[in-house]
């Protein structure tokens, strides 16, 4: 068994059923939810943060060239800002599940740490806390589409 074919695939696995929450959301559901979780915040939070924890570290993280730096808080009272549009979103999780693969290849996954000062754990271990969290933040948009009458279908994996 190959543990880096496995991370990507459970990776491109999360994306996917992303990509399904975010295309089948009404457009009223987009930018509904009270300030910062709404839905569209949500989804870029989790596709940021997927994206950050797949680098080494933080000083090697390069950002997605339409980011803005305090839409991925979802805690505190950050700005209120215009919301990324549904194809902006789409195109940055593209971008991350095109890249994931390789980013997955370069991480040294037999690290003592995870190269963020915050999460003290082995890179591996925090490899499979990322994909937590984002499928953490997919059900939680899940339910919210579940509730509008709306709903994902389950990929259990998904290779290349």
């Amino acid at each position: 068994m190959d543990v880096r074919t496995e991370l990507v695939s459970q990776y491109r696995a999360g994306l996917a059923m992303l990509r399904q929450c975010i295309d089948a959301c009404p457009e009223d559901v987009w930018v509904s939810g009270k300030h910062p979780r709404t839905y569209w915040r949500i989804a870029y939070h989790a596709i940021f943060y997927t994206h950050l924890y797949l680098a080494d570290d933080l000083e090697s993280f390069v950002a997605w060239e339409k980011h803005r730096d305090k839409i991925p808080a979802l805690w505190g009272d950050p700005d209120v800002e215009p919301p990324y549009s549904r194809e902006e979103t789409l195109a940055y999780l593209d971008f991350v599940d095109a890249n994931v693969a390789s980013w997955v290849q370069a991480i040294d996954i037999e690290r003592k740490t995870s190269g963020f000062d915050w999460y003290k754990m082995s890179k591996f271990e925090h490899q499979l806390v990322n994909i937590r969290h984002l499928g953490g933040h997919m059900g939680q948009l899940s339910e919210i589409l579940m509730a509008h009458g709306a709903d994902v279908d389950w990929v259990g994996k998904k290779h290349s």
